[in-house]
């Protein structure tokens, strides 16, 4: 069997990959989340971006780098696990928006 680390992963063209953020177990408010409300989070950590697509004749760069935090859609993408930790590849237009540090 194929033991797979995802150092080893690289999107394909028009693909990011991104490690989603720890879903929350408590509200703002103080309560604690049973285990069975997981709701997954619609942020993460960008940990690899494939080349550029073309559509219409037209380069379309991969809009954000490595390392990025950044907010996806919360239907896009599809899911896939290394280990116990699940990932996200995402097509370019499901990334909304890049988080600043600042």
């Amino acid at each position: 069997m194929l033991t797979l680390s995802i150092k080893q992963v690289q999107p394909l063209p028009g693909y990011v990959l991104v490690e989603p953020a720890a879903a929350e177990k408590k509200t703002a408010s103080g309560i604690y989340l049973p285990d069975s409300h997981d709701e997954k989070p619609q942020y993460g950590s960008v940990l690899a971006c494939g080349d550029a697509i073309h559509e219409d004749g037209v380069e379309v760069k991969c809009p954000v780098k490595k390392g990025d935090q950044v907010i996806y859609k919360k239907w896009g993408g599809n899911d896939f696990k290394v280990g116990e930790i699940e990932y996200q590849f995402l097509k370019f237009e499901d990334v909304l928006a890049v988080i600043n540090k600042k």
